[in-house]
């Protein structure tokens, strides 16, 4: 299947992956023909990129990181706590919750076990067929990396569950916030930046007295919009002040905001995404672990159109664990814009004099 713009999307394509709703319910099918008026629904939906069919690529194969019941199970957790505590600030009541530590235990073990089996692979674009709730999988979204990072890192077991559980919770502030503010079609003014910067020190507030959450996680939302240079929030502490969870939880946090469609801005692909974060290495991201991020993200995703400098055009059919930003590409138009008889393969890897130049050509 191919990894497609909607916008670039025609009306007779068949999707080649479900598109579900956040209570995991199918609303489009695999097999789905497009229409119009389903591509403009889903470019207002946010739904920036589609997987199609294309016979020039039945055999990738676009696998998600965890099962459809584990991710699920998490994305159910996190939606019934994080609404509960909605509920009590819409209503003004102040309720401890010591079942909230519980509630996600079995669900990080298991999203430990799934990463762990599959260590080797490295973190692909997130689901992005899914209409949801941002906040919502955006929590589960930061768990994954995070997880996926700390085991590349050699994290014990008690530690990846402490990370696993200060990702999964570290925008727990956000669900005292004004409704309003987290669903802007608009960047934020000045004043409305002042009030959502509140949630990190909320989300403390919240999760360091709690029964069955480790202190760590509180500092977790607590200090995941630091940054090392001393110029994030709340406290603008730097450098080695900022605890190791809280500097992989930054990055991850931000990476996944930039590759999701947020109402004011489409989604960014991977690599442009990877180009920011590595522009700020040093400065406001530690420079090692964007490094390390860099080593395990498959920055040209598969199914994913580009372009090369020889002017070939082609389809990302494989990522190269050992070398994630030189993929194989499946070419299927020559440099002189001739359909390729027979349609072949490059591994970049082993090409050094070629290069990515574009995605997404038209």
């Amino acid at each position: 299947m191919r990894l497609l713009p909607t916008k670039q999307c025609q009306a007779g394509m068949r999707l080649g992956k479900g598109i579900y709703n956040e209570e995991g319910i199918i609303l489009l099918g695999i097999n789905v023909s497009l229409t119009d008026h389903l591509i403009n629904r889903l470019l207002q939906l946010g739904i920036d990129y589609l997987y199609i069919q294309d016979p020039n690529t039945d055999d990738v194969e676009i696998k998600s990181p965890l099962s459809e019941q584990t991710r699920f199970k998490a994305i159910t957790e996190i939606r019934n706590n994080f609404r509960s505590l909605m509920d009590q600030a819409a209503s003004k009541r102040a309720v401890k919750n010591p079942t909230l530590g519980k509630s996600f235990n079995n669900v990080l073990q298991n999203i430990i076990d799934e990463l762990s089996d599959h260590k080797e692979a490295l973190i692909m674009l997130t689901d992005i067929n899914v209409m949801n709730n941002y906040i919502y999988n955006h929590s589960l979204n930061v768990a994954i990396i995070c997880i996926s990072l700390g085991i590349t890192h050699g994290y014990s077991r008690n530690d990846l569950f402490a990370l696993g559980l200060g990702s999964i919770l570290h925008d727990i502030g956000k669900t005292k916030v004004p409704s309003e503010l987290l669903t802007l079609n608009r960047a934020f003014t000045p004043e409305e930046y002042k009030e959502m910067q509140k949630h990190t020190v909320v989300g403390y507030q919240l999760l360091k007295d709690e029964p069955n959450i480790p202190l760590l996680a509180a500092h977790c939302a607590f200090q995941h919009h630091e940054r090392i240079d001393g110029s994030g929030y709340p406290r603008g502490i730097k450098g080695e002040e900022i605890h190791d969870f809280a500097k992989w939880i930054a990055i991850a946090d931000s990476y996944d905001a930039m590759t999701n469609h947020r109402p004011y801005r489409t989604a960014m692909l991977p690599h442009e995404a990877m180009e920011v974060l590595y522009g700020s290495a040093g400065s406001l991201y530690d420079r090692k672990k964007v490094a390390m991020f860099r080593d395990n993200v498959a920055i040209y995703p598969l199914g994913l159109t580009i372009k090369l400098n020889t002017g070939e055009k082609g389809v990302v059919t494989q990522i190269n664990p050992n070398y994630p930003q030189r993929p194989t590409v499946r070419i299927f138009e020559t440099a002189d814009g001739k359909a390729a008889q027979p349609i072949y393969e490059i591994d970049l890897s082993q090409k050094h004099t070629l290069l990515i130049e574009s995605v997404n050509p038209v």
